[in-house]
């Protein structure tokens, strides 16, 4: 058994003024309620909010305030995320950092997938985030809207990843379509996922933790919520070997699969169709985007063909190029010697001892 408490923090945060003080006060909150806890995460953006305005450098007194809390209740801190400019070619990057228990930043991860088209201005990342907690695990990161790209959690847990830390700030109405890819995600991944999100400027809560078979370990509701969790990476191991439940060996799988994906060689072509679609930006009002689709015409049939219509000749009409349709019974409609049917007795049940049916 490989234990380890990871507690996830919903808070509310505020959109105009700083968080990183209360981020560090609900820190120590919950260190003097559950001191077993091991590792910490908070939601995406938590410490200065949604706008980019507030951008830091990448060295900044948030960042030694969060190194001086890990140091001092030694644990590992992931602090959400907050938006750094880069100083050579000014861009911003929504990035989050992973301090260990000595104070240290060990890792930056900058977002892949910035929510385009609405995050406009924010740079994309292209480094992987993966670390290692000595004598427990592997651990990765991915921020927010990273996940609905299974490709990224491929990498991860591909280099070995077992808990996949998720920060994120939903605050729309597709944050229960993200718990299904979270869980969705557990399973054919085969890990544990810290899914945190944050409340006000925030998010919407429903923060939650899923362990490798896809089962819900906790889900907050719309309140702020302090969740340590011990979860037990052994458990990620043995899956892995012996598939989950004893069934889907996916990572195995992957790994002897007998074809590459030709999708992700940009030169193939394999892609042309995604080209078909029109500019990623946001719809505006009365947008017909999509549906002007061209679909072939075919011709529809004047008159429906129903049971008994070949007994009536001026009612029938099969127009040229549609076959009438065959009965799923060859002899249903039908009587032997091709005499008439008698309509059935009243009382009587039909097609039980008769071949006939009417």
């Amino acid at each position: 058994m490989t234990p380890f408490a990871i507690a996830g923090v919903q808070m509310y945060v505020n959109a105009l003024q700083p968080n990183v003080d209360g981020m560090i006060q609900r820190l120590d909150i919950l260190m003097a309620r559950f001191p077993w806890t091991q590792m910490v995460l908070f939601s995406e953006l938590a410490p200065y909010g949604p706008l980019d305005r507030f951008a830091l450098p990448p060295e900044n007194e948030a960042i030694e305030k969060f190194q001086a809390a890990a140091a001092k209740h030694r644990v590992w801190l992931i602090p959400g995320s907050m938006f750094l400019k880069d100083p050579q070619d000014g861009r911003v990057y929504n990035t989050a950092i992973v301090i260990n228990p000595e104070g240290e930043v060990i890792r930056r991860y900058a977002k892949m997938f910035p929510f385009r088209p609405y995050e406009t201005g924010i740079a994309a990342g292209t480094e992987f985030c993966v670390f290692d907690v000595p004598d427990v695990g592997r651990f990765g990161l991915s921020i927010c809207y990273d996940m609905w790209f299974p490709e990224t959690t491929r990498q991860l847990t591909s280099q070995g990843v077992e808990v996949l830390l998720h920060p994120v700030l939903t605050g729309t109405t597709d944050r229960d379509a993200e718990l299904a890819i979270a869980r969705a995600t557990a399973a054919q991944f085969q890990c544990y996922i810290f899914d945190v999100n944050g409340l006000g400027a925030g998010g919407v809560g429903k923060s939650c933790v899923v362990d490798p078979t896809s089962m819900v370990l906790h889900q907050s509701a719309g309140q702020e919520d302090m969740f340590p969790i011990e979860v037990d990476l052994s458990v990620v191991r043995r899956q892995r070997e012996t598939g989950m439940k004893g069934l889907g060996q996916v990572l195995k799988s992957f790994r002897d699969r007998s074809t590459d994906f030709p999708v992700y060689d940009r030169a193939s072509g394999t892609d042309a169709y995604l080209h078909t679609l029109g500019p990623l930006e946001i719809p505006q009002q009365g947008t017909r985007a999509g549906l002007h689709v061209d679909v072939p015409a075919q011709r529809v049939p004047d008159a429906p063909t129903f049971k008994g219509q070949e007994e009536h000749p001026a009612m029938s009409h099969t127009p040229g190029g549609f076959p009438p349709e065959p009965m799923p019974n060859p002899t249903a409609g039908t009587a032997a010697g091709g005499a008439t049917p008698m309509p059935p007795k009243p009382g009587v049940l039909t097609g039980t001892k008769n071949p006939s049916s009417g």
